[in-house]
């Protein structure tokens, strides 16, 4: 194995039982800037649940089409660094929420260049083991060909200034397990090839008002039980929340989950590339605090079977694991075993 690629291996290893940040990346915010900003309890209780890195993506675009000058973005961002140093945090940074599609290619891909110029350029000197760019959250549903050479575009960007940085990728359709499947790997050594796991959908995502009329039916348990598995909502007909409906008796149980990520880990073990799973979680508004520690428990130990680092999404918003503000107290007993609180500490 290359000597890039070992390096790509073990950084992938530091990363394992990660969370992101929902807080740079949340454009519906009116002051997304001066709120819910990380306090040093906030490293302090990350670090003493057992987590060993932070994803923390970022919505560059947002801030740039918002007139928001880049260095007041960069600042906090830097302070984030400087608490990750502080509590011997891994720390990935995510450019999210970019505009990129089969339309504006050519305008888009220069426009995440400049960014990463900027970002790669500041964060020179920062540890390579401790620092690790990620190149776009989520590909949209684009040409996967045209997604690669807009990213094979941006890593030769970044490469002219910072050889040695390791580089988180992923491919089209939103880090879709499928796309990357049928993705071929890059040339360069030292990347981490991502994706999200959210599966069953109907389950992680019930209620969720952004994922459209396709996740209207909420209180879906997991695993699948006939007598409490709830009516289609009407709203989610001719859907694909329809489909996801009817196939969940087979698809909401842990060895469906076992079998999705084993699609993942036999591509990364046919080009022995490193892999992580950069977001798993289920939305906390509708889903029963049971069924979602059930479901973090299944696809963590899946994931630990199979040597897959996995990041929790996230830490202190509707995903949350917490019952209200993210404190120890807060943490529900069964969310504690989920996450191996207990043999963690």
């Amino acid at each position: 194995m290359p000597n890039e690629r070992a390096i790509a291996f073990k950084r992938a290893k530091s990363l394992d039982n990660g969370v992101s940040i929902s807080w740079l990346e949340q454009t519906w915010s009116k002051d997304i800037l001066n709120e819910n900003a990380l306090q040093n309890s906030d490293f302090v209780l990350i670090k003493k649940l057992g987590f060993k890195s932070i994803r923390l993506p970022v919505a560059f675009t947002y801030f740039e089409s918002h007139n928001i000058p880049v260095e007041k973005v960069l600042l906090l961002i830097d302070d984030v660094i400087r608490q990750c140093h502080r509590y011997g945090l891994k720390l990935i940074l995510d450019y999210h929420y970019g505009e990129l599609d089969d339309n504006n290619y050519y305008s888009e891909t220069s426009r995440v260049i400049n960014t990463w110029n900027i970002l790669t350029k500041r964060y020179i000197k920062e540890s390579d083991d401790d620092l690790i760019f990620e190149l776009y959250n989520e590909p949209p549903h684009m040409d996967p060909q045209r997604w690669k050479d807009a990213a094979y575009n941006i890593i030769t960007a970044i490469r002219k200034i910072d050889k040695r940085r390791t580089l988180i990728v992923g491919a089209s359709n939103f880090n879709s397990i499928y796309e990357l499947s049928r993705f071929v790997r890059f040339a360069d050594e030292n990347i981490i090839y991502t994706f999200h796991f959210y599966e069953p959908f109907l389950f992680t995502h019930q209620g969720a008002t952004w994922a459209g009329e396709q996740v209207t039916t909420t209180g879906v348990p997991f695993p699948y039980n006939a007598e409490k598995f709830p009516a289609l909502n009407p709203q989610a007909k001719n859907t694909w929340g329809e489909t996801n409906y009817y196939q969940y008796q087979h698809d909401g149980n842990e060895q469906s989950i076992v079998d999705k990520l084993n699609i993942v880990k036999k591509w990364g073990d046919k080009y022995n590339v490193p892999l992580l799973c950069g977001e798993y979680g289920v939305y906390n508004k509708y889903a029963d605090l049971d069924s979602r520690c059930r479901y973090i428990k299944a696809v963590r130990k899946t994931l630990k079977a199979l040597n897959i680092p996995g990041m929790l999404w996230d830490y202190n918003s509707t995903f949350s694991i917490f019952n209200g503000k993210p404190s120890i107290e807060n943490l529900p007993d069964c969310m504690k075993d989920a996450i191996d609180y207990h043999t963690a500490n």
